[in-house]
């Protein structure tokens, strides 16, 4: 019903420079992964195998990740060695992958139009890799939590967080009637409000579940908050002609698009996961 999902990779990473002058910031390595491998995991664990890619110049490394490196494998072949390769040899043998580019860097709402290609006519997932997103131990991930809420509703989701009011200008807010515990049917939507005109203080983090009407809404939607395409502006009238839910989900989120976030997700993933393995 539901199996494929976007990864619009192809921002410059700005907040990373230099390291992000030769190096795509969704290859920086959280220890011994790196971020967009995450998200693919995420992704494939919740089912969605059929992997989109919107790439931009200088990314060519990540299609490079999830291809096999013949010479690496013939040099480390019999070694103690090739343990390290078991999760993406695992990840390439369940997903395909599929890429398409970016000419031009005009907002979240304009590199998921992009990906029309990948997707076609089918709702799909869409994972920003600078979000990790990990489940509470024994707990499905974020994006299988979403998928089951959109089993039930059939409609876009958004997910999101209760976040401090100094912090909200970094975000999509949403405000609406709640359904139950931990869902919001959403009225109204905002990109980057100051304090004052936020709505509420839920945030859309980086994951989504989106139906393909959303590629015509874009299509549609003029530049806003910084002349980009904004997914949020096609939400809101998405929500307005239908219905967009947004789900408080369970687990922790790390904003690795900061360098804050991303040491943090680092200690983290050290000492909660990778010591442990």
């Amino acid at each position: 019903m539901i199996n494929k999902c976007l990864f619009p990779v192809a921002g410059y990473g700005t907040r990373f420079l230099p390291a992000t002058k030769a190096l795509a910031k969704e290859m920086m390595p959280v220890v011994n992964k790196p971020l967009v491998q995450y998200g693919v995991e995420e992704a494939i664990e919740a089912g969605l195998t059929r992997i989109g890619f919107v790439t931009g110049r200088g990314k060519r490394a990540i299609a490079d990740h999830f291809d096999i490196s013949y010479e690496l494998e013939h040099q480390i072949s019999g070694s103690g060695k090739e343990k390290y390769l078991e999760s993406i040899r695992e990840v390439m043998a369940t997903a395909q992958f599929s890429f398409t580019r970016q000419n031009e860097m005009k907002g979240l709402g304009h590199a998921i139009l992009t990906g029309e290609t990948l997707i076609g006519n089918e709702p799909f997932g869409v994972v920003l890799a600078d979000d990790l997103c990990l489940a509470d131990p024994g707990e499905p991930n974020v994006m299988a939590q979403m998928v089951k809420i959109y089993k039930q509703f059939r409609c876009s989701i958004v997910a999101v967080m209760e976040v401090p009011e100094d912090e909200i200008h970094k975000y999509g807010v949403i405000k609406g009637e709640s359904m139950k515990e931990g869902l919001v049917r959403v009225d109204d939507m905002v990109e980057k409000p100051t304090r004052d005109k936020a709505p509420s203080n839920l945030a859309i983090i980086g994951r989504y579940i989106l139906t393909p009407d959303i590629f015509d809404i874009i299509r549609d939607t003029k530049p806003g908050k910084n002349d980009e395409v904004q997914l949020t502006d096609a939400l809101l009238q998405q929500a307005k002609d239908g219905c967009v839910m947004a789900y408080k989900f369970k687990g922790t989120r790390f904003d690795c698009g900061s360098v804050d976030g991303f040491v943090s997700a680092t200690n983290h993933v050290y000492q909660h996961i990778y010591t442990e393995l």
